[in-house]
């Protein structure tokens, strides 16, 4: 197999250290990004031919554009994946509006502005692999989430309106939609706002049982997760989305169907909304 370079945001822990690892354990090349070096001065010494880091605050824009033109200038990059990313607890009047707004920078405008800097160098070299690491969260909102939410609903559709614009240029995109997995993410990076004690016992609460793993660990394994998505990479076409976990599936699933027989239901509403038929 002929060893491929990856850009991976976001590679010192959970999905992104788990794919780094797998791929440099098979010979390819990653360019991974990390706010900390230390946290992968394991990996650089380990892989020194084939891992190079990057610092990167995917918040900054200007510097997401220059570690990504850096990282072209230096030859193919075969694959993307936006990964840099992190989940934020509370009822929505719980939430600050730095908060807000530092959510959006990571997940929401971070993702973007990765994925556009990268396109012209993807087109130029006559294509690659895109993927995006979204969540089941995607396609399913639950209470207390509602800003995680509006970043993953919000990048799922520019990945999804992006794949439509790049495919004609041998360009994939993959989003990625993980169920609940024992990372980092929901053990230790999770960001929880000042809780309100009028929301104790309102569904905006909920997830501090799921936080604490004395209530049962996730049953998706980030090792396999990894795995999987390091697969899709050789699949052609591209699949759009791929939803990893059966819980994560079954909950989706579940949910497309009552929103399908929801929408089914205002047949009628929506019609009588036309111009009638003639006019």
């Amino acid at each position: 197999m002929t060893s491929r370079t990856w850009l991976i945001t976001g590679v010192s822990s959970g999905f992104g250290n788990a794919l780094t690892t797998q791929l440099l354990e098979r010979g390819e090349h990653v360019i991974g990004t990390v706010r900390n070096l230390d946290k992968v001065a394991d990996l650089q010494k380990q892989y020194p031919d084939t891992f190079r880091a990057e610092i990167l605050d995917v918040t900054d824009t200007a510097a997401v554009r220059t570690v990504v033109d850096g990282a072209f200038a230096v030859g193919r990059v075969d694959v993307i994946v936006s990964n840099a990313g992190y989940g934020l607890f509370g009822a929505a009047e719980e939430i600050t509006d730095a908060q807000v707004d530092h959510i959006i920078a990571t997940n929401l405008t971070g993702s973007i502005t990765l994925i556009r800097a990268a396109l012209p160098h993807l087109r130029a070299q006559g294509g690659g692999r895109i993927v995006q690491m979204s969540t089941y969260g995607g396609q399913v909102a639950f209470a207390g989430n509602s800003m995680y939410h509006a970043t993953k609903w919000g990048i799922e559709g520019f990945a999804e309106s992006v794949a439509q614009e790049v495919a004609p240029f041998n360009i994939g995109v993959t989003i990625v939609e993980p169920g609940g997995a024992r990372t980092e993410f929901r053990y230790g990076s999770a960001q929880v706002a000042e809780l309100m004690p009028v929301y104790d016992g309102n569904p905006a609460h909920a997830f501090q049982a799921m936080l604490d793993p004395a209530n049962g660990l996730a049953p998706g394994d980030p090792q396999r997760m990894a795995a999987r998505i390091i697969e899709s990479v050789d699949v052609s076409p591209a699949p759009l989305r791929m939803v990893l976990g059966s819980q994560a599936l079954d909950s989706t699933l579940g949910v497309l169907r009552d929103r399908i027989d929801s929408f089914e239901a205002q047949r009628d509403l929506a019609a009588s909304t036309d111009f009638p038929t003639g006019e």
